[in-house]
Parts: structure tokens; C-alpha cells; sequence
């Protein structure tokens, strides 16, 4: 951008225009350079597909303090990215609907964070971004500097992969910190409600089915990193040689690259509410007994992961995992396994990670706070959420909420509803029946073709629908914020 500016600076000094006019003349040519470069990388993400039809899973990260060189440039970026994303893109009826890619991360730190900050205008798009398009998310510099420590005793703040998986803090050989390039090996799913039904409220027998069914996954994980010890560079060139993973020699085995903190590999859980409200009849959120249970079950989860590392130098990390469909797929097998337990399994889907459970009434800034205390022992990935209605004329409420997660929590979003019916044009939520079918509240079409939904499925933003558990919790979703409220 700097090159091009002073490209254009040079072309209309040569043309004999005052200084005036010759700067004038250079910002509005990079302006169209920076707007005709993100639409452009907007519509490719958005057009091109997977072998399976699906859309790149991209996440891009927007991090003024990546740099302090072109900070200025950056910015530009960044307000642009954000205009684009809130105007949204056109559908069949060419009318602007919320676009699922990619996903947007914005980082909370103190250039942007305070109404005198130099960059909080940025702040200020984001949040009018968020409230109409779901994002972008936000993680906080403040908290993840106390939380990604690396062994130079620096905070660390950077990126996650994907929707929420984090990588562990890492210094390369020159003692120089290393995030982009790095990779994560894969991860392996404990279904805690299975663990908690199997031990029949016996905590003794708790204890010890966990301790089994954790060396289960670590055996699983075991099997993975084996795969791919392996493999060598020219599986995939383009990862292992030519840069975007490592520049490897032909035919040269990654192997080194699986340890010592290179890359990671993820144990991840499901279904910590319903495995503490069964074994002590309490909610995590109780601040009581609830909480302290399932506290003890995440740092259980930790403590099995550091000793695998220690014994095998490979980057063991506890991974919320999203569960997208497979929230599901647990539901029917937990209830063909015990039988429609109340409270536990008689819903088609399982509780997410370690966050509240849709259905449980607290507000926005009480779920942040206590989720903040799981999140801390997830450090190979998670994010939390709040659910909101329509915030867009009450962009005030969102800066709370970005205010609130700057100092609380390390990542975080904003669950809105942004929706169209292509049948009569209503541009609003989309609802869902008893039989859990979608359908337009204003004119009751029922065509999945003819409607725009997007809902936060996990971490990305979904648009093609959901199976039958998932579509049931976006149905109990309560909401943690409302426009009374705010």
C-alpha cells in the first residue's frame, strides 16, 4: 500500500499539479486500490469451493498492534474489511444478506478500546458490523497477554485457527516467537455426559471411568500423531515445502515438526453442563457446588494433558470442541445408551463446551464472567457468546459488550439474527416451529430456497441449515441481552 501511494504520488508530481492536488489525487487512487483489493478477496472467498461445495473455513485476523510500521496502512484495511462485511452480499433477489466467510477477528487493545483512543473510530465500525452481521468476534490483548505466556516470560497475543483453536505459545530457535506457519495435528472428542451417566452419580467410579476414557483419546491422539510421523513433505508440497507450513527438502519426513511444541494436538470435551447437573444436581454457573465440580473436571482434563507432554514432547491441549452436527449424533447415542434421563438427555442436543446452557436465563455480562473462568482452562481453543436480538439502533449496548470483553474475557462474539425472506422481502427472524421447521413469521414460507437464515452454529457463522438437534437448540436459544436491558 505505502509502495502504491508513493507510486501515485510520483505519477501526478510528474503531471505539474500542486502538492495540494497531487496528495489529494494519491489518497483517492489507494482508496479505490484498497476498496477494489477487499471486494475482490471477499467474492473469491465467497465463490470458490471445497470438493465437497463447501466455502474455504477462513478466519482473518485484525491486529493493529501486529504492527507498528504500517499501522496506518493497516487501518485502512481494517475500516475497509468492516464497511464491506457490514454492507454484506448480494443474493439471487440482489438484495444485501449476512455472508458466512470469512470469519472476522478483531483485536480489543488499547489503540482502540477507549473513546480518546487513536483507533477507535475502528471500534466503533466493528460494533456496528457486529450487531448487523454477527461479526466480527473479538478477542481482548489485555487477557490474552496474561494467559499466552511464553518461555521468555512475554504475553503473547495472536490468532486462532479456524473458528477457536488456539495454539500454544512457542519460541523458535533464535528465541524469537512463531504463531503463522505453525499447525495443530487434529483432535480427539470425550463426551462428558457419557462419562458422568456411566458412573451412576458414584464420584469414586466417576473419577476413575474419566481416567479411562481419557486414555482412550490420549490412545486416539497416539494413532494420529503415528499418521503423520510418517508422512513426508511431498504429500502436500504446498504445505510442507513451498512455505505455508515449513520449507522441508523433498521427500524429507515432518516429523520433527510433531514435537516440542511446533504444532499441537487436541484433546476436546463436550458436554460439561449436563455432566455436572448429573452428578450434583447443580448447574456450573451455581457459584457453588456446581462450579467448583466443574472446574475440578476442566483442570482434570489439563493436568492429564501436561503429563502426555512430558513423557512424549508432543503439544497436548484441551480443545472446546464446536460439535457442529456432532451435538447430534451424541444426543441419539446417549439416549439409546441410558434411556431419556430428565434434564440430561431428553433434548436432541448436548451443551457445548463448558458454556451455560442455551436454555438457562443470565445475562450478558454474569455468562462472560463465569464462562471467562472456563475459558482460561481450554487453552488449546474456545469462544463464548452472548445471544442478542436486533442491536443495529443500539450500537451503545455492543460497546458495553466490547468494553466488558476487553477486560474479561479473551474471546468472544455476539450472537444477532440477520435474516431475509426472498418470498415477501421481510428482513428480519427467521422462527422455527414446534415441528422444528423454519419458517418467515411474516408470510409463513417455508422454502429453505427462498429464505436467508445465518445463525452462529459454533464458532462460524452457518447459512445452509441445520440436523435435528442443532436446529432444536437454535430454537431454545434465550436471549443474555435485550434492547429493555440495554
Amino acid at each position: 500500500m505505502r509502495d502504491s501511494y508513493n507510486y501515485y504520488l510520483k505519477r501526478y508530481s510528474n503531471r505539474g499539479l500542486t502538492d495540494e492536488q497531487v496528495k489529494k489525487f494519491a489518497e483517492e487512487d489507494l482508496k479505490k486500490e484498497i476498496v477494489d483489493g477487499v471486494q475482490t478477496f471477499q467474492y473469491q472467498i465467497n465463490s470458490m469451493t471445497t470438493t465437497n461445495g463447501q466455502a474455504p473455513f477462513l478466519s482473518v485476523c485484525m491486529y493493529l498492534g501486529e504492527t507498528d510500521e504500517y499501522k496506518k496502512e493497516l487501518a485502512m484495511v481494517i475500516e475497509e474489511v468492516l464497511k464491506q462485511r457490514m454492507q454484506g452480499m448480494k443474493n439471487e433477489k440482489g438484495v444485501y444478506i449476512t455472508p458466512a466467510f470469512p470469519k472476522l477477528l478483531y483485536v480489543l487493545e488499547e489503540d482502540n478500546i477507549h473513546e480518546n483512543s487513536k483507533y477507535w473510530y475502528l471500534t466503533q465500525l466493528a460494533a456496528k458490523c457486529s450487531a448487523k452481521r454477527m461479526v466480527p468476534d473479538y478477542i481482548s490483548e489485555k487477557v490474552m497477554k496474561q494467559l499466552k505466556i511464553d518461555q521468555n516470560g512475554n504475553g503473547q497475543c495472536y490468532p486462532c485457527m479456524g473458528c477457536r483453536s488456539f495454539l500454544t505459545p512457542y519460541v523458535d530457535k533464535e528465541g524469537k516467537p512463531k504463531y503463522y506457519g505453525r499447525f495443530n495435528q487434529g483432535v480427539v472428542t470425550i463426551n462428558l455426559v457419557d462419562v458422568a451417566l456411566s458412573s451412576d452419580k458414584d464420584m469414586d467410579e466417576f473419577w476413575k471411568i474419566f481416567d479411562e476414557r481419557l486414555e482412550l483419546c490420549h490412545r486416539a491422539l497416539q494413532l494420529r500423531h503415528k499418521r503423520l510421523s510418517a508422512a513426508t513433505s511431498d504429500v502436500a508440497p504446498i504445505l510442507w515445502q513451498h512455505g505455508a507450513l515449513a520449507r522441508l527438502k523433498k521427500g524429507e519426513s515432518i516429523h520433527e515438526l510433531l514435537h516440542n511444541g511446533y504444532s499441537t494436538i487436541s484433546l476436546g470435551y463436550a458436554g460439561l453442563y449436563e455432566c455436572v447437573k448429573f452428578m450434583t444436581g447443580h448447574s456450573h454457573t451455581d457459584n457453588g457446588k456446581g462450579k467448583e465440580f466443574g472446574l475440578q473436571v476442566m483442570q482434570h482434563m489439563n493436568d492429564k494433558c501436561k503429563e502426555w507432554k512430558k513423557a512424549e514432547s508432543i503439544d497436548y491441549s484441551v480443545y472446546g470442541t464446536p460439535i457442529e452436527s456432532t451435538t447430534y449424533k451424541f444426543a441419539k447415542g446417549l439416549r439409546k445408551r441410558f434411556g431419556t434421563v430428565e434434564g440430561i438427555t431428553d433434548r436432541d442436543y448436548i451443551t457445548n463446551s463448558y458454556h451455560v446452557p442455551v436454555f438457562e436465563e443470565i445475562d450478558a455480562f454474569s455468562k462472560l464472567k463465569l464462562e471467562s473462568e472456563f475459558q482460561k482452562l481450554s487453552p488449546g481453543g474456545a469462544v463464548s457468546y452472548i445471544e442478542a436480538p436486533n442491536l443495529t439502533n443500539n450500537i451503545e449496548a455492543v460497546i458495553e459488550i466490547i468494553k466488558f470483553i476487553y477486560d474479561n474475557i479473551m474471546y468472544a462474539e455476539i450472537n444477532t439474527k440477520s435474516d431475509y425472506c426472498q418470498v415477501c422481502g421481510f428482513d428480519g427472524e427467521m422462527q422455527i416451529d414446534d415441528k422444528l421447521e423454519w419458517f418467515c413469521p411474516n408470510c409463513g414460507n417455508r422454502d429453505h430456497a427462498k429464505m436467508n437464515v445465518a445463525r452462529r452454529t459454533c464458532g462460524y457463522i452457518g447459512t445452509n441449515f441445520w440436523n435435528k438437534g442443532r436446529t432444536q437448540e437454535i430454537k431454545e436459544r434465550v436471549l443474555h441481552l435485550d434492547n429493555k436491558d440495554a
